[in-house]
């Protein structure tokens, strides 16, 4: 079964371009989109908008961004860390943040990786390209558990 990326990004711009990423690379996946931090744990959780959904599909991958409205990627990430549900979902942070302190409360809060997105389009792609072949072809996770 093919496993969803999930795509938690504010940004329209930043958004589309890391679509076009993945199709440039024929990363065939579903991408779900959040946009916000609590519409990312209500996809996880089933919960909001996303009552109803299977929960124990989970993602192959969460592409997070820090920079968020409603809940910062920092309170989401230490949210899918809190509930075994989600631990083992990869996250990776993806964020134009240059500060050290958000890459360093990012690996203190469980994530996998840390992206800084690149300003210009053609390494933006690359990068996006080189994460969705790794974390959705390479990378090997654990079963769900519930």
């Amino acid at each position: 079964m093919e496993k969803t990326i999930l795509l938690v990004e504010d940004n329209p711009n930043d958004e589309e371009l890391t679509l076009r990423a993945l199709r440039k690379a024929n990363i065939a996946n579903e991408v779900a989109i959040a946009r916000d931090g609590q519409e990312a744990l209500d996809f996880l959780f089933g919960t909001g908008k996303y009552a109803g959904r299977e929960v124990p599909t989970m993602p192959a991958v969460v592409l997070l961004d820090l920079k968020l409205p409603k809940l910062n990627g920092i309170d989401v990430l230490q949210r899918i860390r809190a509930d075994p549900r989600t631990r083992l979902v990869p996250v990776v942070v993806l964020t134009s943040s240059s500060e050290d302190e958000d890459m360093v409360r990012s690996y203190q809060s469980g994530a996998n990786s840390y992206v800084r997105k690149p300003i210009e389009f053609s390494a933006f792609a690359n990068a996006v390209t080189q994460l969705g072949m790794y974390w959705v072809l390479i990378n090997q996770i654990p079963p769900s558990r519930a």
